[in-house]
């Protein structure tokens, strides 16, 4: 194998092993930060060896054994944590005792569990959001500092600071590295569920930046969740989320055009919608319904996608329900963005008059007003009404509100088919 064959070998072990790597090291060490810095010295040493002894038949418990090695030998340079040196030198010693295949048995046993720890603990409520999503991708995605940093267009120094301080922050409120129980479960569960969310969504819409989507994101989301509806498969919000999220993906290859240019839900080709993932996705949706979760906020969502995926055409959706559903949905968790999305579905449902009665309702809500969809969705409204001066308007403010340059020139684009002078 050459030089380079190897490190990418490497490079995708490290992909595949490093979030249960750091989960295990973290429920021996109770210390997140530590746990990352020694699963990284093994990747060091694994960069420095394999090429020259080759990559071993099983590389996961290779970089686990020595990471344990470097946790010993850091407990005994600090001289602290005598109980837990002896629990590390007493469990290595038993596992190079142990035939491969035992070894490979005691190092998936607790595997389920450390990784679910690690993502309710990278998901702690204690860090802001952001601190989270970066923390999460950084500890359960693989992903380098630099790879963060270009799918939210940050400075890598930024993203570097967050994760540092967010560890720093586990440390000194002494979060527990556990799944919590009882009440505390749905909190903290929900806390987990949105931080994934909010990456596939920034991957699905991407804020700002030249491209539309950042695939990428979406694909790390719907990995995490797929893992999270391993770990907690009873669960019916992790359903209901993962469902959402396959359906929606489903339509990724028809978001854009050859040059990456938005093309909107009742534009597209849908023979190139991803049946496959749609499969996956209404899969999804009934394990959640069944588990009693189908009037959950994910679930409800999942069910609104559902209504898109199964329409072989944009004139067979049945807006009815999505608009019914909407309603439900605006009842169980009420929020601005969703009676936005409600007006579009009564606009098509009963018409574009009733559905800018709703939308105008929203106009003085401050959490909407620097929204750039608000005005878009007036915008549509309005020209399908025959107010094609106010909807111009509307698609120039939308287009001085958007950060992201393809939205930005799809309102200009709307505005000036309008007719007019474009702002």
């Amino acid at each position: 194998m050459s030089l380079i064959d190897t490190h990418r070998t490497i490079d995708a072990v490290w992909r595949i092993e490093s979030a249960r790597l750091i989960a295990g090291l973290a429920r021996m060490l109770r210390d997140v930060g530590l746990a990352e810095e020694l699963a990284q010295d093994a990747l060091v040493v694994a960069l420095e060896q394999w090429p020259q002894t080759g990559v071993p038949d099983n590389p996961g418990a290779w970089l686990m054994t020595t990471a344990k090695r470097r946790a010993i030998d850091r407990l005994r340079r600090s001289k602290l944590l005598e109980r837990k040196h002896a629990e590390l030198m007493h469990e290595l010693e038993t596992e190079q005792q142990q035939q491969v295949s035992a070894v490979e048995a005691a190092l998936d046993d607790a595997i389920g569990d450390d990784l679910l720890r690690l993502m309710f603990t990278a998901c702690h409520p204690v860090l802001p959001i952001e601190a989270r999503v970066a923390l999460t991708l950084r500890l359960l995605g693989g992903l380098t500092t630099g790879e963060i940093a270009r799918a939210f267009l940050q400075p890598e120094a930024t993203i570097a600071q967050r994760i540092v301080r967010a560890k720093r922050s586990l440390g000194k409120a002494q979060v527990p590295f556990e799944v919590p129980r009882g009440d505390e479960l749905a909190e903290r569960l929900s806390s987990v569920l949105g931080v994934i969310y909010l990456v596939f969504n920034e991957g699905y819409s991407a804020t700002a930046g030249e491209d539309w989507m950042r695939p990428a994101l979406c694909e790390e989301a719907l990995r995490l969740g797929r893992v999270l509806v391993g770990l907690m498969p009873r669960e019916p919000e992790v359903h209901g989320l993962l469902a959402l999220m396959e359906i929606q993906a489903s339509r990724a290859h028809a978001r854009v055009t050859a040059a990456g240019e938005p093309i909107l839900l009742l534009e597209q080709n849908r023979a190139q919608w991803d049946q496959l993932l749609i499969s996956r996705g209404l899969a999804a949706l009934d394990h959640a319904e069944k588990l009693g979760g189908a009037l959950g906020p994910y679930a409800l969502q999942a069910a609104i996608a559902a209504c898109h995926a199964r329409a072989r055409t944009a004139d067979a959706t049945d807006w009815n329900r999505i608009a019914t559903l909407y309603g439900i949905l605006a009842r169980a968790t009420p929020s601005p963005i969703v009676e936005l999305n409600r007006a579009v579905a009564v606009a098509m449902a009963a018409g574009p008059a009733a559905g800018l009665v709703l939308a105008d309702a929203l106009i003085t809500e401050p959490a909407l007003a620097h929204y750039h969809l608000l005005p878009a969705v007036r915008g549509d409204l309005l020209f399908k009404l025959g107010r094609t001066d106010e909807a111009r308007a509307a698609f120039e403010h939308a287009a001085a509100l958007a950060q992201n340059t393809r939205e930005r020139e799809l309102m200009l684009g709307r505005a000036g088919a309008c007719g007019g002078n474009v702002a």
